[in-house]
C-alpha cells in the first residue's frame, strides 16, 4: 500500500503538523503533490526554504518582515503616536485589510495563558516598553483577542502601561456587520451592549 511507503508517510506526518491539516488532508495534499511535476514540486520547496531563510522579526514593531525595520514601520506616513498592540503577525494583516488604521503596531507574539505555560516574560512586552520610553507615542491600542487569553493580556498591559500616562484604548467588540441578533451568543450581545455609542 502506498501509505507504508516511507517518503510519502514522512511528508504525510510532518504536513499533519500543521495548524489546521489533519491526518486526512495532509493525505490528500502528499497525493496532490505525488501527481505535480518535479519541477511545480521544487518550486514549493525552494519557496519553503526560501521564506525560512529570508523573513525575520523587525526590530522596532516584531511583525514579520524580510527588510529590517519593516514597510510599516519605515512609513513615515504614519502615525508614529498611535501603537496598535496585536498577539500576531497575522492580526496585523486583519488590521490592514479595513484601510482603516494609519498608525503602527507592536506585536506580542502570543497572549498571556497559564493552562498553557505562558506568561508575561514570554511574551515581547519589555519591546513594547522600550518603545514607549521615548514619549513619541501617544496612545497604545490594546487589540489582542476577545477571549480569555486575551482579556487578560490586555489587563496585564493596562495595568502595566497606566502609569506611563499614555492614552489606552481597546478595540471594540460585538455584533459583526450583516449579524442577525438572533444567532449572536450571550457573550457577544452583552460586549455590543457594552460598547454602544451615541448617534
Amino acid at each position: 500500500m502506498a501509505a507504508t511507503v516511507e517518503p510519502i508517510a514522512r511528508l504525510i506526518e510532518e504536513l499533519a503538523r500543521l495548524p489546521g491539516i489533519g491526518p486526512k488532508t495532509a493525505q490528500r495534499l502528499t497525493f496532490f503533490l505525488l501527481r505535480q511535476p518535479k519541477e511545480s514540486v521544487i518550486r514549493l520547496s525552494e519557496a519553503l526554504v526560501h521564506m525560512k531563510e529570508r523573513t525575520a522579526l523587525c526590530s522596532v514593531c516584531l511583525n514579520l518582515t524580510d527588510v529590517d525595520p519593516c514597510p510599516i514601520c519605515r512609513d513615515d506616513r504614519r502615525d508614529a503616536s498611535l501603537i496598535c498592540v496585536v498577539e500576531e503577525p497575522l492580526d496585523i494583516l486583519a488590521i490592514e485589510r479595513s484601510r482603516e488604521y494609519r498608525g503602527k503596531y507592536h506585536v506580542l507574539h502570543g497572549a498571556i495563558s497559564p493552562m498553557e505555560g505562558v506568561g508575561p516574560d514570554d511574551l515581547k512586552i519589555s519591546e513594547l516598553l522600550r518603545r514607549l520610553s521615548d514619549g513619541v507615542v501617544e496612545e497604545v491600542i490594546l487589540a489582542t483577542n476577545p477571549n480569555v487569553e486575551g482579556e487578560a493580556t490586555a489587563a496585564y498591559l493596562a495595568r502595566l502601561l497606566r502609569p506611563l500616562g499614555v492614552k489606552l484604548s481597546r478595540i471594540a467588540r460585538g455584533l459583526p456587520a450583516g449579524g442577525d441578533l438572533e444567532y449572536a451568543d450571550d457573550v457577544t450581545l452583552a460586549s455590543a451592549l457594552e460598547g454602544r455609542r451615541p448617534i
